[in-house]
């Protein structure tokens, strides 16, 4: 697991917990992922580079789903801490809170599921969601 920080109101260390908890709920063992918390600048080039949309965003998931020497790599995730403040202070929440929703929202998508097809897809992705948050 990797973990790098441009932003650092959240501690390193409580990110990868929060990931073991996630993996250890969802029964995943030899698991890589690495997780980037950075600034509304940076996500919205990333945005605007591997999705076309020229905006910053909360979260970015970049699936890869590889594996390599016994280790299943599911990707990358990214997460704006500047768009985390905002939204946490919107609903309510603390930053803590809402960068792990951002978190475990980033890797469900990297488990391959997707919201923003609708229907039973979205109810799948939502349920997985809730079930990983509720162990947290």
């Amino acid at each position: 697991m990797l973990v790098k920080l441009k932003k650092r109101k959240i501690k390193k260390k409580e990110i990868e917990e929060w990931l073991l908890k996630a993996l250890e709920v969802l029964g995943l063992e030899s698991i890589e992922i690495s997780v980037y918390i950075t600034d509304d600048q940076e996500i919205r080039e990333l945005n605007k580079t591997y999705r076309g949309k020229d905006k910053s965003t909360d979260v970015l998931s970049f699936p890869l789903d590889e594996t390599f020497d016994g280790y299943r790599i599911l990707g990358d995730i990214v997460i704006s801490q500047d768009t985390a403040e905002r939204q946490a202070k919107e609903l309510g929440h603390s930053l803590k809170n809402e960068v792990k929703r951002l978190l475990i929202h980033g890797l469900v998508h990297l488990l391959g599921y997707d919201h923003e097809k609708g229907g039973e897809e979205e109810r799948k992705f939502r349920e997985l969601e809730e079930k990983i948050l509720s162990k947290l």
